[in-house]
């Protein structure tokens, strides 16, 4: 193999890619739909047989990586003016938590999991699902999150004083509230947790899925037995019944129950 050759390929095509994606457009760099990941890649692929190939022509790499970078700037110039072939290609955002509720159907249809959600609302500085006005999962795979106000976090259970002297009333009907369950709001502070277990995965969830997480009760030294009774003050009866349920570093329960159907 003639390394002057290669060498000289390899730079050629450097710029050549380098040159397409900036015709491409910056959106390419702060967004990734599944769109522009599939041409992003594909351009990728053709480069790497045009270097790896010294015998084939430069030209059967750059004519298809042009036509590629051609086809992506038609359909974005389109998709500006029309919002149905942007949905089509971009797809559209999802709505994942509303008013610190989750929507279990919409996680489904997106196969979108508990564990995906807990990560990001951590990178986006939340502990409580509780604490979300509205989560949005974008094309982009991204989630974005609006926090809820200061006072009406603490309206929801965040004022430990207010809310037990309210009997712990529930903002959200009771269905997907987080709230302080009585003599429960100081004892998991107590608690001498791993510090990795601690502070990566808070809030700790107790169920995900109708099902119990019975490692997680284990580190709190507590049993179903507890969890069950403090379902009961969410007027829930059965495990099964509750989509996701977590409990935060100042012992306050977050309960999500499944929609009746």
């Amino acid at each position: 193999m003639d390394l002057g050759s290669l060498l000289l390929r390899t730079v050629l095509i450097y710029f050549v890619v380098f040159l397409i994606m900036r015709l491409m457009g910056k959106r390419e760099i702060g967004k990734m739909s599944v769109f522009d990941l599939v041409i992003s890649f594909m351009i990728a692929e053709i480069a790497v047989l045009v270097i790896e190939d010294t015998e084939r022509p430069l030209l059967d790499g750059i004519v298809p990586m042009v036509i590629l970078m051609a086809v992506q700037v038609g359909i974005a110039y389109i998709g500006m003016k029309n919002r149905r072939i942007r949905l089509l290609f971009d797809g559209k955002p999802s709505v994942i938590i509303a008013d610190g509720k989750l929507d279990p159907e919409e996680m489904k249809k997106q196969r979108y999991n508990l564990d995906d959600l807990l990560q990001q609302l951590r990178e986006n500085q939340i502990a409580r699902v509780a604490d979300v006005e509205f989560a949005i999962l974008e094309t982009s795979g991204k989630l974005s999150v609006i926090p809820k106000e200061q006072e009406e976090s603490g309206a929801g259970g965040g004022k430990g004083g207010e809310a037990d002297e309210q009997g712990g009333q529930d903002s959200a009907g009771g269905s997907g509230a987080s709230r302080k369950a009585d003599g429960v709001q100081h004892k998991p502070v107590q608690m001498k947790l791993p510090a990795s277990y601690r502070f990566e995965t808070l809030p700790i969830p107790l169920i995900m899925d109708g099902k119990v997480l019975d490692q997680s009760l284990e580190r709190l030294e507590k049993n179903r037995f507890w969890l069950k009774q403090q379902l009961r003050k969410f007027n829930v009866s059965d495990y099964k019944q509750v989509f996701f349920c977590s409990v935060d570093h100042k012992g306050e329960l977050f309960v999500d129950v499944r929609k009746k159907q």
